[in-house]
């Protein structure tokens, strides 16, 4: 097994409300359930067949809880409003490593817990290939393999409490929490990357990257001339905050773009969501779209010290109220993603 720690380096918004997507099939027996689809608006509809698709999930969860023991529960289940030192409650923590040694899920699971977390976090990628880029072609970079990284619980998976089950290993932190975090879309903060440079074909999201050249190359000169900035990037362990509706943001805004520039940001939105399962992604667009829509962020491309043609920027970000994409192509991948209507 590698050595854990907690290193942290390297569309009808105006519905009227409804029970939060967690507690909807729960609440509800199938039949009720099934009556109560039927009065629901084309946007209350997908959100409750959202929800019974999470709950496949969420199930293993629960599954994963019950067969824990007592003194498994006392390592590897933390309070709900756990601490931190980075400002964010623990459970919004991004981590680089497995958060705490017990976690690492080859020390602190057995053999059927972890056949169950292996569903699971299978169940939370977007198919074979959605799986084959959040674990790094199944080696999980430097990880090793799935057994290496680690699996937290916060809160109490059962019926109407929160929870959320934290993924985290090198360049992972990934999560499945039944809709506890409100407002939040993938129930917190996530970081991806993986160790070969970001515009290298053997890179896992170079597909990401070959999407982000597509937007910035459909600026003109002299878009790119506000777009393209000198910067220094930062890795935002603990410290991932979203604008407020009235931020100042630098780079270009989406709303000046022209309308095949718009469409090469929308792409780009596609790419970045299709490695988690759709529910997930649309819950991301629902959001952005509660938030005001794209055109409301606002994209900037940073290089540190001289570029090439071929490799013009080191990182991007498109962020705008409630919404933060933070994209490091350059030495190798880091991206941080922080998504939420709490405004």
């Amino acid at each position: 097994m590698l050595p854990a720690d907690a290193t942290t380096s390297c569309p009808d918004c105006d519905a009227p409300p409804q029970p939060a997507r967690r507690d909807f099939i729960r609440v509800l027996g199938a039949s009720a359930a099934a009556a109560a689809v039927a009065g629901l608006t084309p946007l209350q509809k997908a959100r409750a067949a959202r929800a019974a698709k999470q709950r496949e999930a969420e199930a293993l969860v629960f599954e994963l809880y019950g067969t824990m023991s007592a003194e498994q529960k006392k390592k590897l289940v933390l309070p709900w409003d756990a601490g931190s030192k980075g400002g964010l409650p623990a459970r919004l923590m991004t981590h680089n490593a497995a958060a705490v040694k017990d976690s690492v899920i080859g020390l602190g699971y057995e053999k059927k817990q972890v056949e169950i977390l292996k569903k699971l976090f299978q169940a939370i990628s977007n198919g074979e290939d959605g799986y084959k880029k959040l674990s790094r072609n199944n080696k999980f970079d430097n990880s090793g393999d799935f057994e290496n990284i680690g699996a937290l619980i916060y809160g109490e998976p059962a019926e109407g409490k929160k929870f959320s089950l934290v993924f985290a290993g090198h360049h992972l932190t990934v999560r499945c929490d039944g809709d506890s975090e409100e407002k939040t879309a993938f129930g917190g903060p996530l970081y991806y990357g993986h160790t070969p440079n970001g515009y290298s074909p053997t890179n896992v999201f170079f597909s990401q990257t070959k999407a982000s050249l597509d937007m910035f190359n459909a600026l003109d000169a002299k878009q790119r001339g506000t777009a393209l900035l000198d910067g220094k990037w930062m890795d935002e362990h603990g410290r991932m905050k979203t604008p407020g509706k009235d931020a100042k943001l630098p780079g270009i805004s989406v709303a000046d773009l022209a309308k095949d520039q718009k469409a090469a940001v929308e792409m780009v939105m596609k790419e970045l969501v299709s490695p988690y399962r759709k529910e997930d992604g649309d819950e991301v667009m629902e959001i952005v779209k509660a938030n005001g829509g794209l055109e409301k962020l606002s994209l900037a491309f940073y290089k540190e010290g001289q570029r090439t043609e071929k490799e013009p920027w080191t990182y991007w970000r498109l962020e705008g109220p409630g919404f933060v994409w933070s994209y490091r192509a350059l030495p190798h991948i880091h991206t941080f993603v922080y998504i939420n209507s709490k405004l």
